[in-house]
């Protein structure tokens, strides 16, 4: 049981880490030690440490053996271009492989994604909307249960993070981006395989 509970705390860790990374709420550079994250998240330096080797190894963090763990530098903008086709190539695996299998479950977590992505831009809080963004794209790949299919995922979403956000200032109407991301999860409802593919390659961009 202790072990679980341990696991558990790791892949909460991992999950905030990531997310205070995507969001910019960590800078590029910045140096991350286990005493000042385990303050920053209320835990011990165990589920730290372990959190930050996986980060290490999905590419949000460089390690260098005389200062630790720093958050690495999102890749320039052009990198955006060659991203963006491989984005589309494995969200649409994802997708079809985990379709025909979707449930009630599923279309609740994205709706709870969609709520806070709704308030995010009601604020335009665009760190935020930029995290529900990640985080529902995430949820497609992670759905699919391949493991080395998330890691690419994982690691190319890592070094264009900026991107989400910058993309999401450009709208005049926040409220567009819920719109946009509300119309592709009602479409993954419709239960046709092609409408749902067609409208997860259209919100890719």
């Amino acid at each position: 049981m202790t072990a679980v509970l341990v696991r558990g705390l790791r892949e909460q860790i991992v999950h905030r880490l990531r997310n205070d990374i995507l969001a910019g709420r960590l800078a590029d550079g910045e140096r991350l030690t286990e005493n000042g994250l385990a303050e920053r998240y209320g835990v011990s330096r165990g589920p730290v440490r372990e959190a930050l080797v996986q980060l290490f190894q999905e590419g949000m963090l460089v390690r260098n053996h005389k200062v630790g763990f720093k958050v690495a530098a999102a890749a320039p903008d052009s990198v955006r271009q060659l991203v963006i086709p491989l984005r589309r190539t494995i969200e649409t695996y994802a997708l079809r492989v985990c379709h025909a299998s979707l449930t009630p479950q599923d279309f609740q977590r994205w709706d709870e994604i969609l709520h806070r992505m709704r308030f995010a831009c009601e604020q335009r809080d665009f760190a935020a909307t930029a995290e529900c963004d990640i985080a529902l794209h995430r949820s497609i790949v992670e759905r699919a249960c391949q493991p080395d299919v998330l890691a690419i995922w994982n690691t190319m979403v890592a070094r264009i993070r900026r991107h989400f956000r910058a993309n999401h200032e450009r709208y005049q109407d926040p409220m567009a981006i819920y719109q946009e991301h509300r119309t592709m999860i009602d479409k993954f409802r419709s239960g046709n395989i092609n409408t749902a593919v067609k409208a997860l390659e259209k919100n890719i961009s």
